[in-house]
């Protein structure tokens, strides 16, 4: 089975982390394997906190933890420790997006200005719903690393998404996969154009509440280092720093929310088994276009994994950010879920590694 083929290969030298290890398991299912992949990579030095979990058909079956949420102060990193979970923000815009067309007040294939009437109309082409869903409508990243690291608060997504929406395309929408999150922004403005509420209203209401989702919403400045965890980075040396935060106020419905472990397994869930969105909806987010060249395709908000013999289909999303390397990995014809949520950025592949080796030893816990 190959998975995660967009995954950044990182390599480091680690360094040995002495802290104390806190473990928060869900004794519902013991699963040693699935403990021990967890514990063997904090230990090596990779995370500074992580967490782990599975659902099967809508029960939280096993959670793992280690390290910690603050070193400083010494709290553990937990299940339920409050976390960016950077691009897994970007399939909860899509689900919002669908349930609006499935509403008939979204067309995927109308032009932009249908919804937002100012958004600049661009010479290399027409940009739909649909492209900005699949990162296909050209709309480029961030412009430099100072943008990336944005220190600047932006109160309305309207003044974020003002700071690119004067920006050529960076090719012909419709032509060709580019990464996006700005892209993802213009969608949470068409939630709000479209329902009339704030997007932070629009997912609590229709998104969390649905999914009973209690401890998620939007990462606002402060918040890393009191309730919620500290942010850390591993360099390449294998050398783990606490890291200033960005504001993530320009790129909220991309990258901008935070969450926890048993959160996002219940976003999970509510996916899965249709809480969210129709059978139909999610089969259309899950349908190839084709235009991702390299490594797994990618749909209307969500990475696309195949189908593997042994365990049926497979899609989800990754997220990294500073101060956090996560990933979401859905088995919808098992009624799995799985998360891995780190506190760390920089930790891409061994968050990658964990949720790759999570999915057969979940599948052994379901044996017991």
């Amino acid at each position: 089975m190959t998975l995660f083929r967009h995954a950044p290969l990182l390599s480091f030298a680690l360094l040995f982390l002495s802290f104390p290890a806190f473990a928060q398991a869900d004794t519902a299912w013991h699963i040693p394997s699935a403990d021990s992949l967890v514990d063997a990579r904090y230990h090596s030095g990779a995370f500074m906190g992580i967490a782990a979990g599975a659902s099967v058909h809508g029960v939280i079956r096993w959670t793992h933890s280690d390290g910690y949420a603050n070193v400083e102060k010494k709290i553990p990193f937990t299940p339920t420790s409050p976390t960016p979970i950077a691009s897994i923000a970007k399939p909860m815009t899509a689900i919002a997006i669908m349930q609006l067309v499935e509403q008939g007040r979204v067309d995927l294939d109308a032009p932009i200005q249908a919804y937002i009437p100012e958004f600049p109309k661009k010479a290399q082409g027409t940009i739909t719903v649909r492209q900005l869903l699949q990162h296909s409508a050209g709309i480029g990243e961030y412009a430099s690393n100072k943008e990336r690291e944005n220190q600047h608060h932006y109160p309305s997504l309207n003044e974020a998404m003002a700071i690119f929406q004067d920006r050529d395309p960076i090719d012909t929408p419709g032509a060709a996969f580019h990464y996006t999150t700005y892209g993802y922004v213009i969608l949470g403005v068409v939630v709000e154009r479209v329902s009339g509420m704030s997007y932070a209203a629009y997912m609590r209401t229709h998104i969390r509440e649905k999914a009973g989702m209690t401890n998620t919403g939007v990462e606002e400045p402060g918040m890393a280092g009191g309730d919620h965890a500290s942010l850390y980075h591993i360099n390449s040396k294998g050398r783990i720093s606490i890291e200033q935060p960005t504001d993530l106020s320009d790129r909220v419905p991309g990258g901008g929310l935070y969450s926890c472990l048993t959160d996002l397994l219940r976003f999970g869930d509510a996916v899965v088994n249709g809480t969210l969105i129709s059978t139909a909806s999610l089969m259309e987010m899950l349908k190839d276009p084709g235009l991702k060249k390299q490594g797994n395709g990618y749909g209307l908000g969500w990475y696309l994994y195949g189908e593997d013999p042994k365990y049926g289909s497979l899609f989800g999303h990754n997220g990294s950010q500073t101060g956090a390397s996560t990933y979401l990995m859905l088995l919808p014809d098992r009624g799995i879920s799985i998360v891995v949520l780190s506190n760390t950025s920089g930790a891409m592949q061994a968050v990658s590694d964990i949720t790759t080796g999570l999915i057969e030893a979940v599948q052994q816990g379901a044996g017991q």
